[in-house]
């Protein structure tokens, strides 16, 4: 390309994780950079927006083709301010995470990595979630770095389309022991969870919340069965949510 794209990066671990330290250095070569990202973690976010407070945003850098920012919102917030306030438009391209852990299967509902990226799907802009299979804030991201040039390279050339971003997870292995890339579609999977009852010291209780993935669909067309089976999961996410058509008719039968 003659012209550099203008790219945004974001996240929901925050700016100064490693995962998103990581993005950015495998994504500059590419074009125009820049980043827009909560100021602190805010995994589990999903697609919340923020209108109960003020938000702010603050410069962190700015050099030729790389700008960084931190925002008190969340992931959703972060973008919109990126189009509306510091791009003044839309971006070529917008790359989220790389996320400390997976957002395969059902996970994807609970991620602000993945409303991020959902997010610029809304408005047009070719989006992509990037994960790793590690929760540890001393993961290893370097295994990602040529799964994370190649998908975006693949993405700069021929785009997405209409209505459609990529969820992408990377097994938590060595470079070499990737067996490669699979496009697939989501597993079915769910949250057994439970809560942990505590008491504070003036007798009040509180509750943390825990629980433990269960995965209920087993295919070898599903992104878990790709991160089991040491492959890198792609799943591409549509934001059309109504039921297949099958459905709709049945639905629509009822009245």
């Amino acid at each position: 390309m003659n012209k550099k794209p203008l790219i945004l990066i974001t996240n929901d671990d925050g700016v100064k994780s490693s995962g998103i330290r990581a993005l950015i250095n495998y994504i500059r070569p590419y074009g125009k950079v820049v980043v827009v990202a909560p100021d602190r973690p805010q995994s589990g976010t999903a697609h919340a927006v923020t209108i109960a407070h003020p938000l702010r945003l603050d410069l962190i850098t700015k050099e030729k083709d790389y700008e960084e920012y931190c925002c008190n919102g969340t992931p959703a917030d972060c973008v919109k301010l990126a189009f509306k306030i510091v791009m003044k438009r839309r971006p070529d391209f917008l790359f989220s995470g790389i996320n400390h852990g997976t957002n395969a299967s059902i996970n994807i509902v609970y991620s602000g990595t993945m409303a991020a990226v959902l997010e610029g799907a809304l408005a047009g802009v070719p989006s992509v979630g990037f994960s790793l299979s590690n929760y540890s804030l001393n993961a290893d991201f370097k295994p990602s770095e040529k799964i994370v040039q190649t998908i975006v390279g693949k993405v700069i050339e021929h785009g997405l389309p209409s209505g459609i971003c990529l969820n992408v997870n990377i097994p938590d292995i060595s470079y070499k022991s990737i067996r490669g890339i699979k496009v697939c579609r989501q597993s079915e999977g769910t949250w057994q969870e439970d809560f942990d009852e505590r008491e504070d010291p003036n007798g009040r209780k509180y509750y943390w919340m825990k629980g433990v993935f269960v995965n209920i669909g087993n295919g070898q067309d599903t992104d878990q069965w790709a991160l089991d089976n040491n492959y890198v999961s792609v799943v591409p996410v549509q934001l059309d949510l109504t039921a297949p058509i099958v459905i709709l008719k049945s639905i629509k039968s009822w009245f």
